[in-house]
């Protein structure tokens, strides 16, 4: 911890705690703000320069205090480490040193090993119980964890993206040594932990900034969420950086993943980041930055950031196993044959990072997308289901219940067999049902206005109406603030065949893919029919790495294979001698390795012998 925090309480060197406010609003006016630590009078705290407040008394850990402006209104700290109780509790003092780690030498991994597995605490039980799962997902192969947001938010089930407190993890889940503990256990499991963060917005219900400072949000730019917060700001800039800086380096994180960029007018401040960060906990540790970015920008790719969220693989590979099309969907689902075929699509996404790399979006009815072409495989995050995916459907379901299992099997190979990292959502490992719907826990009046809304929102989309249809009726949506939709969510983490599926797919790419995926480059793409393709790319070590699928039932002639080279995994085993002799069998994924004499061509876990 090597920072002077502008924002939020400081010990210091003589014990005492440094507490600082930023609120221009109360400044402009000329007007009194205290410090209120319980247990003790009020402290005046003395104006300073551009709004800036500060006082400095001794305070004792998990002390608890609040501001007090000059109206009578209390507010917790909006850098506040950690909350009493829920968003207009007090604020708590912490001390981030007391916390002793138990793997204090961990640097982290290459990004190139990273195998994610996105989860949400709350649904398991909080910190604790979701360190419990930690050894479960070593032993599946995950060597990355992504946390969705924990970011105190309004009342005690939330998705994490109505956060208001950046700084203070959720209380409900457990303190922050809870957290730190979580961490320092997937330390000591080999693992990584990457934490979601939402800096494009601000949740419904606790957001303190609009009482200090009007200048944290812009009045000419509104998002789907209220006004777009002003990166133009300097002290906007730095609440954010430090934000950043503290996660990694007061909780040993290894990366973040920033939600919904594309929602940012960002003034800049996301390379700046990119570069504190890099200089600062970057230097010494593997510290990996994650983007999602609708506009399918690769910028942040090439300057600074780690990787970035690939929807193109998905939503072109969702089309293809479910024959969806409705809404984003859409630009995915072109003529058969054509080079917007939802195929075309997923094969240049393979191949080259975007599908979309400048070309006209009719659903967004722009350009989008800049050139991917030259970043390596890597820059690329790819999935089958995250959370938004499942969660923004009206019913939320999972993957399993809307495509043919042998497809999605295919699929699942060729997700954890390319050379892109793959993510993982939790449950999808064991094939779970669960349905991950979004949930909230709202006051009476904002939970009515989101039923409302979401009501809305669902009412025209195909798949919802035409329920609305085969029911006769109005369809209803779940209630997100009921408890029964969030209780409904968590899944079962059954020992059976999709668990055994992916511990063989995944055991498989740390062996004999991770050593070559450093250096691994734009791979090339040949369509082969509307539900099939094949295709290569050079890796860091010389070899090239080849993938044929099919995720149709008929078998394809394709040219018969007889290069040099090692069969890695085939999803049936009669498919490789039938690609010798010019069949590519239906329901195939096969992974084809030339020119690499070191690769076992016996694997045991392939059972195939090249």
């Amino acid at each position: 911890m090597t920072h002077d925090w502008h924002f939020g309480p400081t010990r210091l060197k003589d014990g005492r705690v440094r507490f600082r406010l930023w609120a221009p609003e109360a400044a402009a006016q000329g007007l009194a703000v205290r410090l209120e630590l319980l247990g003790m009078g009020p402290l005046a705290m003395t104006a300073l320069e551009d709004g800036w407040y500060e006082v400095i008394t001794p305070a004792c850990p998990e002390a608890r205090y609040w501001f007090r402006l000059g109206d009578g209104t209390t507010l917790p700290d909006p850098a506040s480490r950690a909350q009493a109780g829920d968003v207009h509790s007090p604020s708590v003092v912490v001390d981030p040193q007391r916390y002793t780690w138990r793997h204090p030498g961990w640097r982290g991994r290459p990004w190139h090993e990273a195998v994610v597995y996105e989860l949400h605490v709350g649904i398991l039980g909080g910190f604790s119980a979701a360190a419990a799962q930690l050894p479960r997902l070593a032993r599946l192969g995950i060597t990355a964890v992504e946390l969705m947001p924990v970011a105190e938010f309004p009342g005690a089930r939330n998705w994490g993206y109505d956060g208001v407190l950046p700084f203070a993890p959720e209380c409900s889940y457990g303190p922050p040594d809870a957290l730190r503990a979580l961490i320092d256990t997937a330390h000591g499991l080999g693992m990584m932990v990457l934490l979601d963060v939402v800096y494009n917005h601000f949740g419904p219900e606790g957001n303190v900034w609009p009482r200090l400072a009007s200048c944290f949000f812009r009045a000419d730019r509104p998002t789907p969420w209220g006004p777009a917060i002003d990166f133009r700001q300097p002290e906007v800039r730095r609440f954010f950086t430090e934000n950043v800086l503290y996660w990694l380096e007061a909780f040993h994180l290894d990366g973040l993943r920033f939600d919904a960029v594309h929602a940012m007018e960002d003034a800049g401040w996301l390379h700046e980041v990119a570069k504190a960060v890099h200089e600062g906990p970057g230097r010494e540790r593997h510290i990996h930055l994650i983007a999602e970015n609708d506009n399918n920008d690769a910028t942040l790719l090439r300057d600074g950031f780690t990787a970035q969220w690939n929807d193109d693989f998905h939503h072109a590979l969702h089309v293809l196993l479910t024959g969806e099309t409705h809404g984003y969907y859409g630009d995915y689902a072109g003529a058969s044959g054509g080079m917007h075929a939802p195929i075309a699509h997923l094969a240049r996404a393979l191949a080259e990072g975007f599908a979309y790399q400048g070309e006209a979006s009719a659903y967004r009815g722009v350009l989008r997308g800049t050139l991917s072409t030259g970043l390596p495989p890597t820059s690329f995050v790819s999935f089958l289901q995250n959370h938004d995916q499942i969660g923004n459907r009206a019913h939320g379901e999972r993957l399993l219940q809307l495509a043919d299992p042998r497809a999605l099997r295919c699929a699942v190979a060729l997700h954890c067999l390319a050379p892109q990292i793959p993510l993982l959502f939790m449950g999808e490992e064991s094939g779970s049902k669960a349905p991950f719907r979004y949930f909230t826990d709202h006051p009476p009046a904002l939970a009515e206005a989101v039923r409302a809304g979401r009501q809305r929102e669902f009412a025209g989309m195909a798949g919802f109406a035409d329920d609305a249809a085969a029911d006769g009726a109005h369809a209803t949506l779940p209630d997100p603030n009921a408890p029964d939709t969030f209780a409904a969510a968590c899944p079962v983490f059954d020992d059976n065949d999709w668990a055994a599926w992916y511990t063989r797919l995944l055991a498989l790419r740390h062996t004999q893919l991770v050593p070559r995926l450093a250096g691994a480059r734009t791979g090339t793409a040949t369509v082969l029919s509307d539900l099939a393709l094949q295709v290569s790319w050079p890796l860091g070590d010389g070899s090239t790495l080849s993938l044929w699928l099919n995720l149709g039932g008929e078998a394809l002639a394709v040219t018969p294979v007889n290069e040099p080279g090692t069969l890695l995994f085939a999803s049936q085993e009669p498919a490789y001698p039938a690609l010798c002799d010019g069949r590519l069998d239906g329901y195939t994924l096969l992974a084809w390795l030339h020119d690499a004499a070191t690769v076992d061509t016996a694997h045991p876990l392939t059972g195939v012998r090249a």
